[in-house]
């Protein structure tokens, strides 16, 4: 399928991510080629990262400090220079903040590995976190900005935030409570990286499985073969999240914690109702 066939061809596709590096790990050939191909894709990312652990190395120092979020914010800079989006905001900051209100910042909520191996909220996220905000807040944020730029259709996490992330996870609500507010496609990222796309609807998270709310016959799959090089420069750029090597499998992503993840020549997305 042409880029210009994605998504059902809207007109101005918006992609919500939780955090800088996001976009490009789960969406970065998508949004290289819709950019490629003059269609304008959006990106609104929610918070700066600021609680993300940093890889080893020279960088590792910014780890905890209030330096961390700026380094991400040229690191998100940069990866979307690579490719090619250049309609990019963060919720709470002007276009991304409802009308008459003064910006604000939604930090990152931080997280913890749960026992059943999906990650869950952390135990001392601040008052100024995403999960912290009254939901109306976020939600009338993100619904300006979808309004503003004109969107088609909204793209963002499936019901468990791929990982279970509790930014990831609140930041498919807000999309999919966008997309309905405003009658406009909801797609959903299918697989998680390196997986195949789950072809079966009932055997996904619960909250984005029903039957009512999904349609078996709407995955794409997009073939980024051609965008592959512009993905693997934009992941170079998060360098404070990870790192990426060569292998005889291909290319991987080596994360934080030492977890390898290969890097997806195809990504795919599900329309939900």
């Amino acid at each position: 399928m042409n880029p210009d066939q994605w998504f059902g061809g809207a007109e101005r596709v918006l992609f919500v991510h939780a955090h800088p590096d996001d976009e490009t790990i789960t969406t970065g050939g998508t949004l290289a080629a819709l950019a490629a191909a003059g269609r304008d894709p959006a990106l609104v990312t929610v918070t700066r990262g600021e609680r993300g652990e940093v890889v080893p190395g020279p960088l590792q120092e910014l780890q905890g400090t209030e330096r961390l979020a700026p380094h991400r914010e040229t690191e998100l800079r940069a990866a979307l220079a690579e490719l090619g989006v250049e309609r990019h905001a963060f919720l709470g900051a002007p276009p991304a903040r409802a009308a008459g209100l003064a910006p604000r910042v939604y930090r990152d909520s931080g997280m913890t590995w749960g026992a059943d191996g999906l990650a869950q909220a952390a135990p001392d996220a601040g008052a100024e976190a995403l999960t912290a905000a009254a939901a109306v807040d976020p939600l009338s944020d993100l619904l300006a900005l979808a309004d503003a730029w004109d969107c088609g259709a909204i793209v963002s996490y499936n019901g468990i935030g791929g990982y279970g992330h509790p930014d990831h996870v609140l930041a498919h609500r807000l999309a999919r409570s966008v997309a309905h507010g405003l009658e406009l496609p909801f797609w959903e990222i299918a697989a998680e990286p390196g997986a195949e796309p789950d072809a079966d609807p009932e055997s996904s998270d619960p909250e984005s499985s029903d039957s009512a709310g999904r349609d078996a016959d709407a995955v794409e799959r997009h073939d980024i073969g051609a965008w592959y090089a512009q993905k693997l420069a934009a992941l170079r750029s998060h360098a404070t999240q990870l790192v990426v090597e060569s292998t005889e499998r291909g290319e991987e992503i080596v994360h934080v914690g030492g977890q390898r993840q290969p890097i997806d020549r195809v990504e795919a997305f599900r329309r939900l109702a």
